[in-house]
């Protein structure tokens, strides 16, 4: 196990303070040194979350310009970034790859809820810094037994729990279909949708379909979401499946109250059709 080098009350880029700790003890743990501090990341630079490639990508650009301008303390900021293909095993492969071989610090602002489920263990076990997660799962926030890890984004849980107040007060008799990915995001969304509704959840919710991210078409969980009689439709899916369910639904014919889930990374909306009288919820 690796010896904590760093202790993390706030890391939201708060490199600084861990730096002027690390000055002041002169002790170095792993990926730092007197020039350097070294970050790793699994990212879905392939595969059918490619599309999210933008986010370490920023990052890199922005420890670039960080680096141009001294860096941190005056060290430079090394962050290496592998592709997983959002696929949990060749996550766990480039995990371990950036800890024994690379000797990163810490895994920083890693992407994705399956992908990080695959390495939270190993990391937490070997006390490597587990940042920022990119992703709204609540297995982020566990400190009890997960003290390594720190989530970023709020919780799907609490998104869906919205969404629910919304459609209660603006359309309590709604038949409501969920669309959702099968791992964490999903569960977490239809927990946070139910714990909303309440004691309605179960007369209101009447069809869940869940797709792999790994299909090719999701057209047959839109056709039999149609078939439940629902009205209203909760898309807990990535960008890629979320264009691919509006599309069919409105091949279909089918005009539901739409409700976009954050995964597809822009914040929580409703798409209303046209004539509608609903506005987005907030």
């Amino acid at each position: 196990m690796r010896k904590p080098v760093v202790t993390l009350a706030v890391w939201a880029f708060a490199l600084t303070g861990a730096l002027g700790t690390a000055n002041a003890q002169k002790a170095y743990g792993p990926g730092v040194t007197d020039t350097e501090i070294m970050l790793g990341a699994n990212a879905p630079y392939s595969g059918p979350a490619s599309i999210y490639a933008s986010f370490p990508k920023t990052m890199l650009a922005y420890f670039a310009m960080l680096n141009e301008k001294g860096g941190i303390n005056g060290r430079h900021i090394n962050f290496v970034t592998r592709d997983d293909a959002y696929s949990p095993p060749k996550t766990v492969e480039v995990t371990r790859a950036l800890v024994e071989n690379d000797k990163v610090l810490a895994i920083m602002a890693p992407f994705g809820t399956p992908t990080n489920a695959a390495i939270q263990k190993y990391l937490n076990s070997n006390g490597v810094p587990h940042l920022l997660v990119q992703s709204g799962g609540t297995r982020w926030n566990d400190p009890k037994h997960f003290p390594w890890t720190t989530p970023y984004s709020p919780t799907y849980v609490n998104e869906s729990r919205i969404i629910a107040r919304y459609v209660l007060r603006e359309k309590p008799d709604a038949k409501i279909g969920v669309l959702l990915q099968a791992d964490d995001i999903g569960k977490d969304f239809v927990l946070g949708l139910k714990e909303g509704l309440g004691a309605k959840a179960d007369t209101m919710i009447v069809k869940e379909a869940m797709y792999q991210s790994t299909e090719p078409t999701i057209d047959s969980q839109i056709v039999n979401l149609k078939a439940s009689g629902a009205d209203t439709i909760l898309i807990a899916a990535q960008n890629k499946f979320a264009s691919m369910a509006i599309r069919k639904i409105h091949e279909l014919g089918w005009k539901p109250l739409i409700f976009l889930a954050r995964p597809r990374i822009r914040s929580p909306a409703c798409w209303c059709p046209p004539g509608s009288r609903h506005r987005p919820a907030s």
